[in-house]
C-alpha cells in the first residue's frame, strides 16, 4: 500500500488512510532518513488515534506511551536511534511492548530487526524531490 502526502497540510488525511490499512497487526516499523517525517508522521497517526497528550519522539527516553481518549487503547512509541547495543532494548524488557497487543510505532528498527515479530509491517518514508513524502506499507 502507498499514501502520497503533497504537504503538512494533509497529514492528518494520511493518518486516516493509514489507520484504515491496519488489520491484526500491531508492530510498525518505520524507515526513512534523517527528517523524512518519521516522527511527524506518527504523531498525526496519534491524534488521529485519540491522544491529546503531548506527543514527541523518545529520543532520550527510547519508549513513550500514549492513551487514545477515545478508545483507551495504549500505544508505544519507540527510537531506537540512540540504542548502542541490543542489551540495552533486552534490559528495557521490549518483548513485553512489542508482544503486548498495543501499537507498537518504531523509529530506527534498523538497530532491532533481528527482535522484531514476525508480522511486523514495514513503512517506508521517503522525501520526494517536490517535498512531498510517499509512505509504503509491505510486510517485514
Amino acid at each position: 500500500m502507498e499514501i502520497k502526502i503533497e504537504s503538512l497540510d494533509q497529514i492528518h488525511e494520511a493518518a486516516k488512510e493509514f489507520i484504515a490499512a491496519i488489520d491484526e497487526n500491531t508492530v510498525f516499523a518505520f524507515y526513512g532518513k534523517m527528517g523524512a517525517g518519521k516522527t511527524t508522521f506518527i504523531k498525526a497517526i496519534c491524534e488521529e488515534l485519540g491522544v491529546t497528550d503531548v506527543i514527541n519522539s523518545p529520543t532520550f527516553a527510547i519508549v513513550n506511551e500514549y492513551r487514545s481518549e477515545e478508545t483507551a487503547e495504549l500505544i508505544y512509541h519507540f527510537d531506537f536511534y540512540r540504542i548502542n547495543k541490543l542489551e540495552e532494548v533486552y534490559d528495557m524488557g521490549y518483548e513485553d511492548y512489542f508482544y503486548s497487543g498495543a501499537l507498537c510505532f518504531i523509529e530506527w528498527p534498523e538497530l532491532v530487526e533481528e527482535l522484531l515479530p514476525g508480522n511486523t509491517i514495514k513503512v517506508s518514508i521517503e522525501e520526494q524531490e517536490d517535498g512531498s513524502r510517499t509512505v509504503t506499507m509491505s510486510q517485514l
